[in-house]
């Protein structure tokens, strides 16, 4: 079978293509023999010096990003069309023919370099490579290798499921990107109308998504006890190389936005409920504009909408408009809503070519604009470290790399007026803002209820439910739900990585203190700001996260004290510009 093409990825792009020095243009990673090959001569290959030890690194992740490139190819495909069973097909067999072998190449490689004489002659800047590999070393099992592929497996499952979902309104068939875009409507019964519809949609499902993360949690828990640790959480911190924080900060952290966040949400709620002029500040009343009669919708197709990023992008820096050109002139973008599409958006990296993919599910509506940002922090990101030959040390951890998105949203707010009248851009700048107190409290809610999750993977759904209820209810104030206790309780069903990658939502906090503490800095000299931001991205993973942090101008952690002083800062500005 051939592979699935991604219109203009596949063909040479107008930036120059990494060269290859060790891995011949023919590879192709499926078939399995010459896969055998390449890792049979690296682990054979004579180490008898620190410089053979690093060239012998750059031939492996020559290899490791042409596998990658693999999969990620076949996975865009998959989510630009999820009702395509030939792609899908495809990437069932590359996950289940092709990653397993490879995972236990890796493994062997691992091992040889760790036990290499010369591994501790190296460079200082390999120092993270080392900690990844001691990581991996310490994960591998080889009964892992098919529980892993049977959880990417159940992954793409869940988002065949969510790819098939449509929302009926009024006897239209909408997908539901295109039904929330209604909540931002002035009329209060079409809001309601829109939230009743999406939840009905979910609700089909909820049978089908609790079944889906029974076999998800038990594959899981196999992972850790095969990996002699005590429970999936246990296995994920490690997996994800969480060094620089515990389980135990990120249950604090909970405490901290249940006594930092929630009362800033109280009175924001309190505020929009009093303009809004309403008895009940009710779920379809979050998203309006109180002060709009009708919505703001910045661009209707993907050449606007395109065009409207370019344009902020250009007024943070044009070196920015310059690298989202790139993405442009080779097609590296995929952004608006159809019927077929995995839902959300991201930045993928095209790893054998170093180029960023954008993907997202565009209706028109302003919000929308934020993710193009986001996902264009992610890609300057991506292009930073385009020059960085070594994959393990060109990504940064995750907790940084969302800085890079999230500081990107709110730099390019303080430049809405680039592309926006002078009142959408204040506004638009205020629903920014008020979003980023309501991710943290959400963020919270999600993360506490994986962290419930994995502690007690034998539990029945009813006491699932439960167990979300209660955390929602912790960190949700001002909303009333009366009445709509069964959408609450299955809220949890729409967030995407409690399925598809398990832990990773807590990074979404940490990034955001830094991402406002970056803010704070590009308030008080911009220039300054953005050339710390490019120089710590262009750092990719050479270096500890709280380095990074610190390279882009902003302080790591997960204290309630660094909590206190962005969410103070944040709403001082809010409160400022609402007046």
């Amino acid at each position: 079978m051939d592979e699935p093409t991604i219109s203009g990825v596949t063909t040479a792009p107008d930036v120059d293509v990494p060269a290859r020095h060790f891995v011949s243009d023919t590879f192709e990673a499926r078939q399995l023999a010459s896969l055998e090959a390449y890792g049979d001569e690296l682990r054979a290959r004579s180490l008898a010096s620190a410089a053979d030890l690093e060239r012998w690194i750059l031939d492996w992740s020559e290899l490791t990003a042409l596998v990658g490139a693999g999969r990620i190819r076949l996975w865009i495909a998959l989510s630009r069309n999820t009702a395509d069973e030939e792609i899908r097909a495809a990437y069932t067999a590359y996950s289940n023919d092709v990653i397993p072998p490879w995972q236990r190449i890796r493994a062997a490689l691992a091992q040889r370099y760790l036990e290499c004489p010369y591994r501790h002659e190296l460079p200082s800047r390999f120092a993270m490579f080392d900690r990844a590999m001691v990581r991996e070393s310490e994960l591998f099992r080889e009964s892992n290798v098919e529980v892993r592929a049977k959880d990417r497996t159940l992954r793409a499952r869940h988002s065949q499921i969510l790819g098939a979902r449509t929302v009926a309104i009024n006897g239209d068939v909408v997908t539901v990107q295109q039904a929330r875009v209604r909540l931002s409507e002035p009329l209060r019964a079409t809001r309601r109308g829109a939230f009743m519809a999406i939840h009905d949609a979910t609700a089909r499902d909820e049978n089908v998504m609790n079944a889906l993360l029974d076999e998800m949690l038990a594959t899981r828990s196999t992972l850790a006890a095969n990996a002699d640790l005590p429970n999936y959480r246990a296995y994920a911190f490690v997996e994800r190389g969480r060094d620089d924080y515990t389980p135990d900060d990120c249950l604090q952290f909970h405490d901290a936005v249940e006594a930092v966040v929630v009362p800033a949400l109280r009175e924001r709620h309190e505020r929009r409920r009093q303009q809004l002029g309403v008895d009940r500040l009710r779920p379809w009343d979050m998203h309006v504009d109180p002060h709009r009669e009708h919505p703001h919708r910045p661009f209707r197709d993907q050449d606007g909408y395109v065009a409207l990023g370019r344009k902020l992008f250009a007024a943070v820096d044009p070196r920015f408009a310059s690298e989202f050109d790139v993405l442009v002139r080779n097609q590296l973008l995929d952004l608006m809503s159809r019927p077929g599409k995995a839902p959300g958006g991201y930045n993928a990296e095209v790893f054998d070519i170093r180029l960023p993919f954008i993907f997202s599910n565009a209706v028109g509506d302003a919000r929308e604009v934020r993710t193009l940002l986001h996902e264009g922090g992610h890609a300057f990101h991506t292009l930073a470290t385009r020059d960085e030959p070594i994959a393990e040390l060109a990504h940064a951890p995750i907790e940084f790399a969302e800085v890079a998105s999230m500081s990107m949203e709110l730099i390019a707010m303080e430049n809405y007026g680039a592309a926006y009248e002078a009142e959408d851009a204040r506004r638009n700048g205020i629903a920014l803002l008020e979003s980023r107190l309501e991710a943290l409290a959400w963020i919270a809610a999600i993360d506490a209820f994986q962290h419930w999750l994995y502690l007690h993977p034998q539990h029945s759904h009813d006491e699932r439910a439960d167990a979300w209820l209660a955390v929602h209810r912790r960190f949700t104030v001002g909303v009333d739900w009366e009445g709509l206790e069964s959408v609450q309780a299955r809220l949890w069903q729409n967030q995407q990585h409690i399925f598809r990658v398990p832990f990773y939502y807590i990074e979404y906090a940490i990034a955001a203190m830094g991402a406002l503490q970056v803010w704070k800095s590009y308030r008080a000299a911009p220039r300054e700001a953005i050339e710390k931001y490019r120089a710590a991205l262009a750092l990719g993973g050479t270096r500890p996260l709280p380095e990074l942090f610190d390279r882009a101008g902003a302080r790591f952690g997960l204290d309630e004290r660094l909590l206190r002083e962005v969410v103070t800062d944040l709403m001082g500005v809010i409160t400022e510009r609402d007046r």
